[in-house]
């Protein structure tokens, strides 16, 4: 299929006043079997895809000289400047050449990140139901073309603009088009030409919601010529990378740099007033200033960030919104869905109650083979020869024609399309012979309610002798439903609720998940079904009891959450008999003991008793969705930062407020997708406990980025001030400054942010969500190792100068050897540092696989080698070739630094 360069634009005229059948005409459509493949072939040729048009934001060049825009390039430009006013063009061209230089890795590295993260967000695509040449099925969006006709559903995000031509109880969440906040009730009669957009009720717009019900409309509009596509014309493609840490980092660059401004000032001052020359005294404030400020720290902040993202996206969690990074390595509460999340979502059917009577259900998967017994044991003709019991076959019949999947079988494995759930109830029909396919067609459905959350039913209309109701769902929901039920004859007689309510206990004592059947006799001629037709004489027919396991890794998630401090809860809907078992497998309790709660139970609390059931609870049975976010409000009440799953369309509210979101990317609705900050490609708990690791070693990383970054910063201000105050010579300059803060620390820390995570980390309990980024001990740990540089700089230059005789020498030694300690620092508080030392330690080869560590430091000697014997280097910089002694001499400082790490890490170990 081919795609238009310039797609051509649909007439520009409006759907609403015209019949559904007109709409459909105009597109050469057909309500009932939608477009042929030549069709579609034909106008993507002529219209293109379904995507809004995409601006690329800024261009290149404005976003390169958007790197200069800081306060501190600012500052370096203008000392460039007045280098250059005073005739030292030499020293002008390397500061502004720093700076470039800065700037291209901020604009480097700031377009891979986005370019990350922008990947990840297009690998997660909508997709849609559409009918065509007869067949329903689901194709990503982009792919729809006019004249489509397209199938809606509760959860649904509208592909495209719509003109409804059938509609189920179809309501749309339109607000962020139109600015209503209640949902908009649909239908599909023709209105007046003039009316409003919001009034439009026979439509439904591109970006809009469905929250409730079913429908059915024809494509009128596509990309840019929807309703959403000519107000916004052009999107513009821009990920954000602010998040709250970065935001911190701006706010401490610009505290520290107004203060190093102030300091350089009175430096400067204090100076002249002592009878310094103005250029002497220019130099050291200039010196001080840009000393003082860390500046590739904002760069290794984004880039730790960046390759957080990218080695969750390998875990199966793709983050959508930057923040949640942070936000998962704090985490201390983690809500859970059960079904599909906590267990394989690969039901079977395991027992049926129907008529009186207890079966079993032999078999696993979705392979039809198996038998259907009595739990006496009397078996049932094996495959039932004889007739089935009237009541065990209605109940059966209910679970295969209130259903919306179908079974796969490839080779001689089964599969489900579909629900997992619906499979199951197929899969145990088959094993007493019934067809679904013979089923289908000898009593073809006329209607259907789809399965609603706050209703827990779907219902569907059947025509047969006489048309039936068909009815599944939970138990609470049917049982009150249910005037009558099915004896073991097949004849009516009375409900006996208390049997009922007792077969259900059974059944989730042993963990299963219990679904109720029930039918109803419909009216003659009737041919549509609506929730009034069942609320009350339904007949109850049987349960259907299904075993959804634990996943293996799921529960050695929970284990490793639980250890790192991090307390885990079940939320479902499943009977509290059933949570509480699956619970109890997976070790989500307190000291043996399961503490669950209902949501009629919670239902009664004010906040405050709400607040203290939601801290002792470990599981919460039959929540309806709206009850999510009461939960979650609750133990952020209580200081906990909260991650929680959900799928549904009514757990978007509770998505939006935890403090990590996180939606299914295989079986959520869009709705979910849209609220959430994290989607799981595997729908898997396993990777919610992999994505809080991830998110800690991104912290811990960032944090030895600024144990190694700041002491630097702290020695050569305390050397620049001491020397300035006191008259000496200045043991560094300005651009040799630069050259350490910019070149020689990005090359050695950039390599932390690839750090794997340390040993232990999984069992070190939740950050303090309000703890500061520089604790007290990493604030000691810095002016500790700050201490020593200060004493490595000045005392080297000292004796260097006294010993050769040679400023230039005694700077280049002072600097080369505040280089060759900070190696050993590095290697301290590295992955692989600790590995070297532990294998010394211990006579055993367990190093830290580090290629990436080593490549920095291999790569640092590169550049410290060409900044002392270069000749180029020696003009720009102010340096001197060494000699191989005084080489070795610049590597003495590196044993003192030994005890002087192991000091800082005994201060700070973490």
């Amino acid at each position: 299929m081919l795609e238009s360069t310039e797609p051509a634009q649909l007439p520009s005229r409006s759907y609403h006043d015209l019949s559904a059948q007109e709409s459909v005409d105009c597109f050469d459509s057909d309500s009932k079997r939608g477009l042929t493949a030549e069709d579609v072939a034909n106008r993507y040729e002529i219209y293109g895809w379904n995507q809004l048009p995409v601006k690329p934001g800024k261009p290149a060049w404005l976003r390169f000289l958007l790197q200069f825009h800081q306060p501190l390039l600012y500052i370096l430009l203008i000392a460039g400047g007045v280098k250059a006013f005073l005739g030292s063009w030499t020293n002008a061209a390397v500061i502004w050449g720093v700076t470039v230089i800065n700037a291209v890795i901020g604009y480097v590295q700031e377009a891979k990140a986005e370019g990350a993260i922008a990947s990840l967000a297009k690998a997660v695509t909508t997709e849609t139901t559409v009918l065509r040449e007869g067949q329903t099925l689901r194709i990503p969006s982009q792919d729809l073309v006019p004249g489509d006709v397209v199938l809606l559903a509760s959860g649904d995000k509208v592909p495209a603009d719509l003109r409804l031509i059938k509609v189920k109880n179809l309501q749309a969440d339109e607000s962020a088009l139109t600015g209503e906040s209640v949902p908009v009730d649909k239908s599909i009669q023709p209105l007046p030409e003039d009316i409003s957009l919001a009034e439009r009720t026979n439509m439904a717009y591109a970006g809009s919601f469905i929250t409730f019900g079913q429908g059915t409309g024809v494509v009128v509009a596509t990309a840019g010529a929807t309703e959403v596509g000519q107000i916004s014309q052009a999107m513009t493609q821009r990920v954000n990378l602010s998040t709250p840490l970065t935001r911190k980092f701006a706010k401490f660059s610009r505290l520290l740099l107004y203060g190093i401004l102030t300091l350089a000032t009175l430096t400067f001052a204090i100076g002249l007033r002592q009878g310094e020359s103005w250029i002497y005294m220019f130099e050291a404030a200039v010196a001080l200033a840009v000393s003082a400020i860390p500046e590739g720290l904002p760069a290794v902040v984004t880039i730790t960030l960046a390759i957080g993202v990218n080695r969750m996206a390998r875990r199966h969690a793709i983050i959508r919104k930057l923040p949640a990074v942070e936000a998962l390595g704090g985490a201390t509460v983690i809500c859970s869905d059960k079904t599909g999340t906590l267990t394989e979502n690969q039901m079977t059917v395991q027992a049926i109650y129907a008529g009186g009577q207890h079966y079993e259900v032999s078999g696993s998967g979705y392979s039809p083979k198996g038998d259907i017994s009595l739990t006496t044991h009397s078996n049932l003709a094996g495959r039932f020869e004889d007739e089935l019991p009237p009541t065990l076959e209605e109940c059966l019949i209910a679970g295969v024609l209130c259903n919306d999947s179908q079974l796969k079988q490839t080779g001689e494995d089964w599969s489900v399309v579909g629900d997992p759930t619906e499979g199951a109830l197929i899969t145990a029909a088959s094993k007493a012979s019934l067809n679904q396919t013979s089923l289908v067609a000898s009593k073809s459905r006329l209607d259907a309610i789809p399965f609603e959350s706050q209703y827990q039913y779907m219902a569907t209309l059947h025509d047969q002798v006489s048309p039936v109701i068909y009815v599944k769902g939970s138990v609470e929901a049917l049982l009150s439903r249910c005037s009558q039920m099915m004896g073991h004859d097949g004849q009516k007689t009375v409900l006996d609720s208390v049997q009922i309510e007792q077969a259900v206990e059974k059944m989730t004592k042993q963990g299963l998940r219990v679904l109720a059947f029930a039918k109803k006799e419909a009216h003659a001629h009737q041919h549509s079904i609506d929730h009034e037709d069942i609320e009350t004489d339904l007949m109850f027919l049987g349960l259907q009891g299904m075993i959804d396991p634990p996943r293996p890794e799921a529960i050695a998630a929970v284990h490793a959450c639980q250890a790192a401090g991090i307390q885990v809860k079940m939320i479902t809907g499943d009977h509290i008999a059933t949570a509480r078992t699956i619970a109890q497998r997976m070790g989500i309790h307190q000291a043996g003991q399961v503490v669950a709660f209902e949501g009629r139970q919670l239902a009664s609390m004010d906040d405050h008793q709400l607040a203290q059931a939601v801290e002792e609870g470990d599981v919460f049975a039959r929540i309806a969705p709206t009850q999510k976010l009461r939960l979650v409000e609750a133990l952020q009440s209580k200081g906990e930062i909260v991650a929680m799953t959900g799928d549904g369309v009514n757990d978007a509210p509770a998505l939006k407020q935890a403090d990590i979101g996180t939606a299914m990317g295989k079986g959520g609705t869009e709705v979910a997708r849209e609220a959430a900050d994290m989607l799981l490609t595997d729908d898997n708990f396993a990777s919610v406990e992999a994505a809080v690791e991830e998110g800690r070693t991104v912290y811990q990383n960032l944090r030895k980025a600024i144990a190694f970054l700041l002491p630097v910063n702290g020695g050569e201000s305390m050397t620049i001030l001491i020397s300035a105050l006191l008259a000496r010579d200045l043991p560094i300059l300005s651009l040799q400054i630069l050259w350490l803060n910019l070149i020689n620390s990005l090359t050695m820390t950039v390599p932390l942010a690839f750090e794997p995570k340390p040993k232990g980390l999984m069992q070190q309990p939740p950050r303090n969500p309000n703890e500061p980024l520089i604790t007290g001990k990493l604030l000691r740990r810095i002016l500790v190792v700050s201490l020593f540089n200060w004493i490595l700089i000045f005392g080297l230059f000292e004796w260097a100068k006294f010993t050769t005789g040679d400023i230039t020498v005694a700077r280049t030694m002072a600097i080369q050897a505040l280089v060759a300690a900070r190696i050993v620092y590095l290697l301290s508080i590295s992955q692989l540092g600790l590995s070297l030392f532990h294998s010394i330690r211990h006579r055993a080869v367990s190093i830290t696989h580090a290629p990436i560590l080593l490549m920095g430091i291999v790569g640092a000697v590169a550049l410290q080698l060409l900044f002392s014997q270069w000749p180029v280097m020696n003009q720009l910089f102010e340096t001197a070739p060494l000699t191989w002694m005084q080489w070795l001499i610049c590597l003495l400082p590196m044993l003192p630094m030994l005890p002087m790490a192991a000091l800082a890490n005994w201060i700070d170990p973490s």
